[in-house]
Formats: C-alpha cells, structure tokens, sequence
C-alpha cells in the first residue's frame, strides 16, 4: 500500500463545496470517481481543507492510498486528463503512510476579493464579492492588526460549528488594493468554520466606518458571535496554500515546490 499526496487547484462555483455531499457533486466526489476509474481500484480521498460550497482553491491537499504501480509523480498527469477544467492537480508524490492532511501542523493562507466599484462587472462576477460601498482599506487594515496573534476567535465562528477549542493563531493579515479589487490576505495555523468569512464581513464594516477600528478588541474580547459583522458570501474566497512546515516527508525539492 502506498500514500499519494496531492495539491489541488479548483473553481468551486458549480460545486457544493469539498466534502461529499449526498445532494449534489463535489471536489471530494470529482477526485474519487476519476481515481477509481482510472486506478481500477476504490479510491477515497482525505482532505486537509473542506471548503464550503463556492469556495474556490490554489493549493488544497489531498491524500489517498493505492496499491497501484504509477509513480507518485506521475498521477497529477494522469489525473489530469480526465478531471473537469475547473479541477486540476498542481503536484503529486508518495508520502509516508503516516502523513495525514488534517492531523500534522500545517500554515494556511487564504485570500479574500472585494470588487469594491460603482457598478458590478461580469469578468469579476464569479471571484469577487461585489459592493458600491467605499472601503477605506487603511480603516480595514487597522482593525485587522488587532486580530494577530494568539486569540479566542469564538465572535468570528458560525454558531452551528462543533469544536473542541475556539482559539487560533493567526500569523499576517494584510489588506491592499489594486484598481478596484481589495484583496484580504490572511494567514494561520488554522480557521474555525466561516472564521475568514466572518472576519470579512467584520472588516467591511470597519472600512465603512461604522464603528472605529480599536472597536475590534471589543468584538474578539466579547466572544459572541452577534458581536461581529456578516459573513461575507462563499465566492469571493479562495484557499491560497497549506504548508507543512515540520513535515520530514516533503524532499527539499518538493517542499520548495509545495510552498
């Protein structure tokens, strides 16, 4: 038997998101029936990252176990070829089959747009979320500033989540502006359900000016989630990159390569 790792870029808009669903197709359900198909044997991949409906990625992880000959690196080609345009495999190799997606350390990134114009545009209709509103990104920015560290985020979590602990670390948050796209950047070693999300409606409410951006340690502090802003919808979100940063089964040639 062998583990097969696998970084994985989609457009999730015609997806009701990572996991398999029993209503609808997902990247999950994608990858298992291609594998299968093309391993003859019963694939079930294990993700690092189950995306929400609608949520799109550059560098989620996968792995899956086979007994199959195919060089590691080779299945991203093979699979290649028969995944739809909006799934495709940016890396593949074996791993050690100790190595878990979802139960080693991992760095996370991920990046938010706003398409922050006077009128929608169909080119930004699919990745970006749309509003006429005028966003100061130096209000958004101070807020975010007080979200770095080492906090309770229980205010920036959906109510429905079931988790043992609320508290995370988030390493950068950076928010910048070119033309009329705001990109949210935020990077941790991991995220609560909705957690970005939630942080984004937040942060649009501070680049509003609805309240001022110290107002923040009052929203992180109170751990409520009605405390915070919306939860900014699912299409503008896009899971940048997951790194292993203490995980001796990566070469230094693939480590470069997955980071």
């Amino acid at each position: 038997m062998r583990r097969i790792f696998l970084k994985i870029a989609y457009d999730g808009t015609n997806y009701h998101g990572f996991q398999v669903q029993p209503n609808g197709e997902t990247i999950e359900g994608v990858l298992n029936r291609e594998l299968s198909r093309i391993l003859k044997e019963n694939i079930t991949v294990i993700g690092a990252s189950r995306t929400d409906a609608g949520v799109h990625a550059l560098g989620n992880v996968a792995v899956f176990d086979t007994n199959a000959k195919i060089p590691g690196e080779k299945v991203a080609y093979a699979l290649n070829v028969s995944l739809p345009e909006d799934i495709k495999i940016q890396q593949s190799m074996e791993v050690p089959l100790d190595f878990h997606p979802r139960h080693q350390k991992t760095v996370k990134t991920y990046e938010y747009k706003i398409y922050n114009a006077r009128f929608p545009s169909p080119q930004h209709r699919l990745y970006e979320h749309f509003t006429y509103y005028k966003l100061s990104i130096e209000k958004m920015q101070a807020a975010a500033d007080y979200l770095i560290g080492e906090h309770d985020f229980k205010s920036f979590c959906s109510i429905h989540a079931e988790v043992e602990s609320t508290v995370r670390t988030i390493y950068d948050i950076k928010v910048t502006k070119k033309e009329e796209v705001i990109t949210i950047r935020i990077t941790g070693n991991g995220f609560l359900y909705n957690m970005v999300r939630i942080i984004v409606g937040t942060l649009m409410d501070a680049g509003q000016a609805f309240w001022k951006p110290e107002h923040m340690k009052e929203i992180l502090d109170g751990r409520e989630r009605s405390l915070a802003g919306a939860t900014a919808p699912a299409k503008g979100l896009t899971l940048a990159e997951i790194i292993y940063p203490e995980a001796a089964t990566l070469t230094e040639e693939n480590r470069q390569f997955h980071s």
